[in-house]
Parts: C-alpha cells; sequence; structure tokens
C-alpha cells in the first residue's frame, strides 16, 4: 500500500509540475491552484508513505516518477521537443523507478 502511495504521489508530483509551467509565473488563477492542489496531495502522500518505507528509494521514485510523466506530458501536449536521446533517457530513468521500487523495503 506505501508504494501505491508513492506512485500516486510520483503522478500528482507530474500535474503540479505541468501546472507551474501553465501558471505562467503563478499569474493565472486555475492553474496555480490546480499547483497548490496537486503540490499538497502530492506531498501528503508521500509524507504518509515514508511512514512505512525507506526514505532514499521512496524519494527516488516519487522524482522519478514525476520527472518521467512531466518529460512525456510536455512531449505529448505542450509541443516540447522530442528526440531518441530523451526518449532512451525517460525510458532509463522509468527502469530505474522500477529496481528502486523492487528493492524498496518496507517496515
Amino acid at each position: 500500500m506505501a508504494w501505491l502511495l508513492v506512485v500516486v504521489a510520483g503522478l500528482l508530483e507530474t500535474g503540479f509540475a505541468v501546472c507551474l509551467k501553465l501558471s505562467h509565473g503563478f499569474t493565472r488563477l486555475w492553474p496555480t491552484i490546480a499547483f497548490c492542489i496537486f503540490a499538497l496531495g502530492s506531498f501528503g502522500l508521500l509524507t504518509m508513505s515514508l511512514k512505512k518505507l525507506d526514505v532514499g528509494p521512496a524519494y527516488a521514485v516519487w522524482t522519478g516518477i514525476g520527472a518521467a510523466g512531466t518529460a512525456i506530458y510536455g512531449m505529448v501536449f505542450l509541443d516540447d521537443v522530442v528526440s531518441t536521446l530523451k526518449l532512451i533517457s525517460i525510458s532509463l530513468v522509468i527502469l530505474g523507478v522500477i529496481g528502486l521500487q523492487l528493492s524498496g523495503s518496507s517496515h
């Protein structure tokens, strides 16, 4: 259950990163509100998961999901540049996240 919280928190991290861009420096109301909601949810779920998980693997998985998710979202929906190297790098991040999740211990 703790790993599920980390995964959802990572997805919410993707949401707050995208909303951060869409807020244009917190000058647009609705993306700024969405940023706050996603950020609070993400940090809250990560905090809950850390009661059961080691901080290193949990944090790495959280940031990996957020980074990969944000990069993919940007390429698909925000016209970010797509390159072979970027796709390979995102794949390596995802593989690292899977490896860390499998190696993580719970108390």
